[in-house]
């Protein structure tokens, strides 16, 4: 195939999925400058990839809104059609996703052997489940012979008007110095996979107590369970800033704390690629999945030996023994060591 042309990614998948496929575009365009790499993402996940320097075009595919049915599908299939893609590649596992690249007509397509339309890749790549879903992207490149031992993390770009954004914000807060500054992003799109609203609550007082700044970041789905921590909290030294930034504005301001604590979730990986060091706490879910933090110094809280988990790939609704030990179990004061531990050796 001509490397030099160009080539399309198709992730729509959720925020943190999009991240984690970003070190295989940089890659791609480490090893040939000259391709154009267009990639095709959800509106919401599409946020992140804005200002990135490897991206050539964001397409836009709104499955859950305007583009879902029929009708969407065969408006982005002519769409990409029309592009002459020399190739593209899949990480996203979904049928509809291979379906849509077939019917593109793009002569190499490249995806996993797990995905549900394998059958219309023209190259198929194992997806090994002892790796980093970094590393499982990145296995992606090998029928264009790019292969890589060296780590390569996500990057995101902010742009200038994000960083005034949050310079307002810490100015207006008073806050000149962002030594002590810890991000704290509680929410999840699954309950399973949330701390406890109780134990992030005890784990801002005590951070509070000891003098640090926090700072609480999430989106509009996130609000209620952000305002409910702030309001049971009596002395000062926590800001709100749940809904109230972008995807890139809240990057920016993950870049600026010395800490991020969250969930097994996007801010997990948005931290990594603003070189943030994270303590994740994983409950439904485990490490061993692929999704651990992968930026530098960041740390893992579980609850080891319970016979229950994992129980499921994304989490759920609800605890499926109804116990949710696996939460439950883990304290605010062992949250705080570790944020202590990823404190003191950044």
């Amino acid at each position: 195939m001509n490397i030099s042309g160009k080539i399309l990614i198709f992730q729509s998948a959720f925020i943190g999925d999009v991240i984690l496929t970003l070190p295989m575009v940089q890659l791609l365009k480490k090893r040939y400058p000259s391709v154009a790499i267009d990639f095709v993402a959800t509106k919401r996940a599409s946020d992140v990839l804005q200002n990135h320097t490897d991206i050539n075009e964001i397409i836009i595919y709104d499955k859950y809104g305007e583009d879902k049915g029929y009708k969407g599908f065969k408006r982005l299939a002519d769409l990409l059609k029309s592009k002459k893609y020399d190739a593209a590649i899949v990480p996203h596992r979904s049928i509809r996703s291979a379906l849509l690249i077939y019917f593109s007509k793009i002569k190499t397509r490249i995806g996993f052997n797990r995905s549900a339309g394998r059958i219309f890749f023209t190259h198929i790549v194992k997806y090994h489940y002892d790796l980093h879903e970094v590393e499982r992207n990145i296995s992606l490149l090998k029928p264009l012979l790019i292969e890589t031992q060296k780590k390569e993390l996500p990057r995101l770009y902010p742009g200038m008007a994000d960083k005034n954004v949050v310079d307002k914000i810490l100015f207006e807060e008073e806050i000149l110095d962002t030594s002590r500054l810890i991000g704290i992003a509680p929410g999840s799109v699954w309950n399973t996979k949330r701390w406890t609203k109780e134990g992030y609550l005890q784990l801002v007082r005590k951070l509070i107590s000891e003098k640090y700044i926090v700072c609480l970041i999430g989106g509009n789905e996130d609000v209620k369970l952000c305002n409910e921590i702030i309001n049971n909290t009596t002395v000062g030294g926590v800001i709100n800033l749940s809904g109230k930034l972008t995807l890139l504005q809240s990057a920016e301001l993950i870049r600026r704390c010395r800490v991020l604590i969250t969930n097994d979730s996007s801010p997990v990986h948005l931290a990594a690629a603003v070189d943030t060091p994270v303590v994740a706490i994983f409950g439904a879910t485990a490490p061993a999945f692929g999704f651990a933090p992968y930026s530098d110094g960041s740390v893992v809280v579980e609850t080891v030996g319970l016979k229950c988990r994992p129980c499921a790939i994304h989490g759920g609704n609800k605890c499926p023994v109804g116990t949710f030990d696996c939460m439950k179990r883990i304290t605010h004061e062992i949250v705080f060591e570790k944020v202590l531990e990823v404190y003191n050796s950044h």
